[in-house]
């Protein structure tokens, strides 16, 4: 049991699925995350975080070990085997050889991302998708406006209407994957602090 983790609700099933240490270190190979409560450090590295099993039939992705243990205490009824989920976290930027790795570790996997509710959350989002499923594309920020180039073909999204499902419609990529975002918050980190201070 952690105190920092207990005291941000985040059950002791969830702590120990997870392995938590004493010092909330998580290791990404070469670098690692740094929890605490006045300071989180989520290092920006071509290596991930894993967790669970390479068997489990769904993969969710996050972009840190923090995240992804505040999505699944906020969300725990919707899964209730937490031996059939893998978590992955890839830090704060994604990098083509994460992608790459997560496609021939978990193919034909149901995959949930969990990244953050703004800009940056659904850009990500995009580009992970785009990556596992090994499919190139472009994206530039112009005008308020996200133009993102595959092959011949370009769509352009107004910002406030860019998300992964709304990329997938207009290219026509199947399966669909999944998104979770929080309602009322940037990230489920963030949720999950705020509810701790009530």
């Amino acid at each position: 049991m952690n105190r920092i983790l207990t005291g941000l609700g985040i059950p002791l099933e969830v702590q120990a699925f997870f392995n938590i240490a004493a010092d909330l270190s998580f290791c990404y190979g070469d670098q690692y995350e740094h929890y605490d409560e006045r300071f989180h450090i989520v290092p920006a590295t071509t290596n991930l975080w894993f967790a669970g099993t390479q068997n489990a039939t769904h993969l969710i992705i996050t972009h840190s070990v923090m995240e992804a243990m505040a999505f699944i205490t906020l969300n725990r009824h919707r899964y209730p085997r937490l031996e059939q989920l893998a978590f992955v976290a890839i830090g704060n930027r994604l990098h083509v050889e994460q992608g790459d790795w997560i496609r021939q570790t978990f193919p034909g996997r149901k995959v949930t991302l969990v990244f953050g509710k703004d800009l940056v959350g659904h850009i990500t989002d995009i580009k992970l998708v785009a990556v596992i499923k090994n499919i190139p594309i472009r994206i530039f920020y112009k005008a308020a406006e996200i133009h993102i180039y595959r092959d011949d073909s370009s769509r352009i999204f107004k910002q406030e209407h860019i998300s992964l499902h709304a990329f997938q419609e207009a290219f026509g990529i199947r399966p669909r994957f999944r998104t979770g975002k929080p309602v009322n918050s940037l990230t489920f980190l963030d949720q999950l602090k705020y509810d701790s201070e009530r």
